[in-house]
């Protein structure tokens, strides 16, 4: 039986603290990794998020942590080349994984991305949930389904963010929400419930902060 692919609830009040608390407190960039020597201990919950370049990545983690400059947003698409690792608390790591899609780069240096992704997306026991992100203004494309087809693979959950879900009507919101549960349907390990946010009005922000609060 195929899932039914839906909008995120909201959280109640006691999920919905919970993501408040975790997020409110400290948060802090860690290392940067361009090798799989280079990966901290498996020693906490992880959850990291991934998307196609200037899907407005930087931006959201900013808005999740509630602070302006925690990632690094750039107008370049491809900027960012290694993976983040941000401690949240004792017990999580967000990860902010390289862009993917139009990397403004040598051939061998995108080639040498994409290694370290499947590298790490096949081989981290910590990794509990990809936050795959999407504009909604676009709903997913050809280069979102490579990611999403490589997460199967590596039988890793993952979870699709709908992002500047302000910029859209909300006769665009349903018809993205539809198009993307039907992209969604062909991939086993999709998660079944589709967050939308929007990183300048804070939409989303608290559903998706006790989401992740909610990852064991």
């Amino acid at each position: 039986m195929s899932l039914v692919f839906q909008p995120a609830p909201e959280p109640d009040a006691e999920a919905s603290e919970a993501g408040r608390l975790l997020f409110a407190g400290p948060c802090d960039f860690l290392k940067g990794v361009v090798a799989m020597d280079g990966l901290p201990p498996a020693d906490r919950v992880e959850v990291c998020f991934a998307g196609r370049s200037n899907v407005g990545k930087s931006t959201l983690i900013n808005a999740l942590t509630g602070r302006k400059a925690l990632a690094r947003a750039s107008n370049t698409p491809g900027r960012t080349q290694e993976i983040n690792f941000f401690t949240l608390g004792e017990r999580h790591y967000l990860v902010d994984l390289p862009g993917y899609g139009f990397a403004k780069a040598p051939v061998s240096v995108v080639a040498r991305w994409q290694a370290l992704l499947r590298a790490y997306l096949a081989g981290r026991p910590s990794l509990r949930r990809v936050f795959v992100l999407i504009d909604a203004r676009h709903g997913p494309k050809a280069v979102d389904e490579e990611i999403l087809t490589l997460l199967d693979r590596s039988a890793v959950t993952f979870q699709v963010v709908l992002t500047k879900a302000d910029k859209i009507s909300q006769s665009a919101r349903k018809e993205v929400l539809d198009r993307t549960g039907t992209a969604l349907a062909r991939h086993p390990a999709a998660y079944p419930e589709i967050v939308l946010t929007a990183s300048e009005t804070g939409e989303g922000i608290p559903t998706l902060r006790a989401i992740v609060a909610g990852i064991t």
